[in-house]
């Protein structure tokens, strides 16, 4: 099975409403990724210490969340905006998995009064299922693409036809 590169940032989609959801999941990502991104720029070693990983990965991640949400809100090299943010958040899955949180933590609702208190008070605990479904939804997008209401459409689509 051969693909061209034309085939792999361009996939046909079957129907306008596929094209729309492609559409609502690029624009969803990629205004999540600029907002995950960004602050984590703007604080890099408060970030990097928490994280307790060295600051020019934790640049090169936060930088590849905000500038691949750019990308897919415009729908510009979609596949490898999506392949960036599948690298970044296929590393929050491990080091979850390393920390020994669960895949879906407990509703906070259904917690003991005191028995789970987050960095800043009462919240939802710990789990690793919003980093894979991130790694889900980029799958998506890099397999599908950016859809026909994209730059990838308009600058692929209207090369090949001149």
């Amino acid at each position: 099975m051969d693909l061209s590169v034309v085939e792999i940032l361009l996939p046909s989609g079957p129907s306008t409403f596929t094209e729309a959801t492609l559409l609502l999941l690029r624009l969803f990502m990629g205004v999540c990724f600029i907002r995950h991104g960004w602050p984590k720029l703007r604080n890099l070693k408060t970030w990097s210490t928490a994280m307790n990983t060295p600051a020019w990965l934790c640049f090169l991640s936060a930088f590849s969340m905000w500038a691949s949400g750019i990308a897919l809100l415009l729908g510009l090299l979609t596949p490898l905006a999506a392949f960036a943010i599948l690298t970044s958040m296929a590393y929050a899955v491990v080091l979850e998995i390393r920390a020994g949180t669960p895949f879906i933590a407990p509703d906070p609702y259904q917690i003991p009064e005191g028995d789970y208190a987050g960095p800043m008070g009462v919240g939802e605990p710990p789990s690793w299922e919003k980093a894979s479904m991130y790694v889900v939804m980029c799958l998506v997008l890099m397999f599908c693409g950016g859809g026909f209401f994209s730059l990838d459409n308009l600058l692929i689509a209207g090369s090949l036809q001149a």
